[in-house]
């Protein structure tokens, strides 16, 4: 068990390495070479050109966007006559910033003002039959008021105190704002990637003063230019602008920046993209709409206000970006891991050589050798012939000692005579143990050398 140990111990000591031979077998060859070939072709087409492993990258950016919007539409109807809508009217909020709102069709309730009216028979909750249905102080839900516990016959629905009249909720058919799609907005984004200290804006200063009142974004001719037609921005989502304005709906404009600063500073451009957000085959979730007041006082003081449901686009811009520059240590990491990838293809064809394929035990023995030095093993063959020469005179030793146990412990009492005669028998024994040591095989021996001695030359 110790010597087990023993030889557990010193193997920790040993050091294994390589050994390489030559196996003259086309099967491990052709497959090693694809191997190699596939690693390669891995590191340089898809890591170094595709990727740009040699690069360091960063996409924790900073950046701003500002929107303005400009153009004016003229409303005329039955119930209101002619009405001008300019930016400040249509666009909410009036200075935008990554999320902006343009009006396309609205509902108007005029001059409500505080007082008891009937509820709109739209509403679930305000619908009744008797006065009971309509408890008096309880808000009416999804309603337009406190119910007061009376039920109008002519309406069907509770009496409330509120702002009446209530809403109209009737939608419009077509888009009283449809002029809107030829509105331009203009979007300004700046971006800056704080690692390489790298900053620009989609917008490239000119001394041309004019050439942002005259241009149009145009992916082609003009991809600096900031500002873009309401209508072209819906339709580049793969929707018409008419069908969005009746109940509106909301645009996603992704600017995108991908910037290799190992090239030229004019060849980090701006990428945009359109799409519709709240596309969905149920029409009862598309759209977007919402309500707001305005307050105006009579000459006799009191308050009223008009109501407006409206309904329009809200934009939605998302900035993303990248930025790479070479460096080294992403190149040699990714160097690192295709050598890594190598000694993978080494490791598999070694396991078919050596153990899957038929003669696989005479590679295996021709791949594993144990190498010991000269002198160590000198070393170890002396130690373990001294050992035994140890062994085999103490076990004599042993032998001799229990003969004489066996001799001196033969008779129990110890008289002078019987002394004198063990005495005489120790005496016998130690000259036999004594003869047993001169062998015959030593006697030649002697002989040998002694007559190998030179004879002095007779006087």
């Amino acid at each position: 068990m110790a010597n087990g140990w023993g030889q557990c111990v010193c193997s920790l000591f040993n050091y294994k390495t390589e050994k390489f031979f030559i196996a003259s077998n086309k099967k491990i060859g052709v497959l090693f070479r694809l191997f190699q070939l596939a690693v390669i072709g891995y590191l340089i087409g898809w890591v170094f050109i595709w990727k740009k492993g040699y690069q360091e990258r960063e996409e924790a950016f900073e950046s701003s966007v500002f929107t303005k919007l400009k153009g004016f539409a003229l409303i005329n109807t039955t119930e209101h006559g002619f009405h001008v809508w300019g930016a400040e009217d249509y666009v909410i909020p009036s200075q935008g910033d990554n999320v902006f709102f343009i009006v396309t069709n609205y509902i108007e309730t005029p001059n409500q003002r505080l007082g008891l009216c009937a509820e709109s028979s739209k509403v679930p909750d305000g619908v009744c039959s008797h006065d009971d249905d309509c408890t008096d102080g309880i808000p009416v839900i999804a309603g337009h008021g406190m119910k007061t516990g009376r039920c109008m016959n002519e309406t069907g629905t509770c009496q409330i105190y509120g702002w009446c009249p209530v809403e109209c909720s009737q939608t419009p058919r077509v888009p009283l704002l449809e002029k809107a799609e030829n509105f331009s907005v203009y979007i300004r984004n700046f971006i800056r990637f704080p690692r390489f200290d790298f900053s620009k804006s989609n917008v490239l200063p000119s001394t041309n003063h004019t050439y942002l009142k005259s241009c149009y974004y145009d992916k082609v001719h003009h991809p600096y230019c900031p500002i873009f037609r309401i209508g072209e921005l819906v339709n580049w989502t793969g929707h018409s602008f008419r069908e969005m304005a009746v109940k509106g709906g909301i645009v996603g404009v992704g600017i995108e920046w991908n910037c290799d600063l190992d090239k030229d500073y004019s060849k980090c451009n701006p990428m945009y993209s359109f799409t519709r957000l709240d596309n969905s085959k149920y029409e009862n979730i598309t759209g977007y709409n919402f309500r707001f007041a305005r307050y105006y006082r009579d000459a006799a003081g009191e308050t009223y206000r008009s109501l407006f449901k409206v309904y329009g686009i809200r934009f939605d811009i998302m900035v993303n970006g990248e930025a790479r520059k070479f460096s080294i240590v992403p190149t040699v990491v990714n160097i690192g891991s295709g050598v890594a990838l190598m000694g993978v293809g080494v490791f598999c064809c070694d396991m078919i050589l050596i153990y899957m394929m038929s003669g696989s035990s005479f590679y295996r023995q021709r791949k594993f050798e144990t190498v010991v030095n000269k002198h160590d093993r000198r070393s170890k063959e002396e130690k373990r012939t001294r050992h035994h020469r140890h062994g085999h005179d103490r076990h004599k030793k042993e032998d001799k000692l229990d003969l004489e146990n066996e001799l001196l412990s033969s008779s129990p009492t110890r008289s002078p005579r019987i002394h004198k005669h063990r005495s005489h028998e120790q005496k016998h024994v130690k000259e036999a143990t004594s003869r047993s040591h001169h062998s015959p095989q030593r006697k030649p021996v002697a002989q040998a050398s002694s007559s190998r001695k030179p004879h002095s030359p007779k006087k």
